[in-house]
């Protein structure tokens, strides 16, 4: 009795083959959305990505392709669909060890900014915003300087305030989380306080999100919050700014249903407000627990 062999999912003979179908136009849409589908079945997908001839400027041309509808606003739901499909395969070489200084040192993340930059809430737009913001986020789990330095020199910190501002729940949440990574670092930190402006922007950019939470409670974004805040007050002059301009539901228990079952979080706000009231800073910055809200 014959039978029909069915393709092992995780076999990288599979990788490689939908890898080279993205060279042929006409296979190349079915061949983004399986690997992306498939992304976390091959654990060497990045590196394979990365050194395939061709196979990156592909990926960057998906995402150029869209830069004429992007302004006016006018890329559908399919455009959006197929170019978050090539991002997602370029998160994939962002979070990958072998490739993540490969994929700095060509500059890729700058590929990004103009869908960073976009105010529209369409959906189309915002699936575009999420999956880029996903890219970077990739990125800063690593915790290294040549991240940080990287987004710093190339401004992704008014980026990421900008997605907050016009971005969905998820959206702020994952650009928060950016803002976060950024600021544990200690050039992150001192960039942020540096000026007076950059400051206002992400103490204003911070306190927004909290007093939207009047109405839309999220655990999640708060805990982002609440560190980013934390880790402010281990500079002298965010912590003196604090004590004038941190958000009065922080301090009167307005969160405490929200803070109750998440005991790191509790804590972190409990440091927050007594060094925010003594005056006096900290040592080390607290570790990031948890990981960044998948997209």
């Amino acid at each position: 009795m014959s039978t029909i062999q069915v393709p092992n999912p995780t076999d990288p003979e599979l990788a490689q083959r939908l890898v080279l179908d993205l060279l042929d136009p006409d296979l190349r849409g079915h061949a983004l959305a399986e690997l992306r589908k498939k992304r976390e079945m091959f654990p060497d997908l990045a590196p394979l990505l990365w050194h395939s001839f061709g196979t990156i400027i592909v990926l960057l041309q998906e995402i150029i392709v869209v830069y004429p509808v992007l302004s006016p606003p006018t890329l559908s739901l399919l455009a959006s669909s197929r170019v978050c499909n090539a991002l997602a395969l370029l998160q994939c070489v962002a979070s990958h060890p072998e490739t993540r200084s490969h994929f700095l040192k060509a500059h890729i993340p700058l590929y990004l900014c103009s869908f960073l930059e976009n105010t529209s809430k369409t959906r189309p737009f915002e699936y575009l915003r999420l999956t880029s913001l996903g890219v970077i986020g990739a990125l800063v789990k690593a915790e290294g300087t040549e991240v940080i330095n990287f987004l710093l020199q190339y401004e992704f910190v008014p980026l990421c305030l900008h997605a907050v501002a016009v971005g969905s729940e998820l959206s702020k949440t994952v650009a928060t989380f950016i803002i976060e990574k950024i600021v544990l670092d200690d050039a992150g930190l001192g960039y942020i306080c540096a000026t007076a402006d950059r400051f206002f922007a992400v103490g204003t950019a911070l306190a927004g999100m909290v007093t939207s939470m009047d109405d839309k409670p999220s655990p999640r974004l708060l805990k982002h919050i609440i560190h980013c805040y934390l880790r402010i007050t281990d500079n002298p002059r965010g912590l003196e700014a604090l004590q004038t301009c941190l958000p009065t539901t922080l301090i009167d228990g307005t969160f405490n249903n929200l803070t109750k079952d998440d005991p790191t979080m509790q804590q972190w706000l409990q440091e927050l407000l007594v060094k925010v009231r003594s005056g006096k800073m900290g040592g080390l910055p607290p570790p990031v627990h948890g990981h960044m809200p998948r997209v």
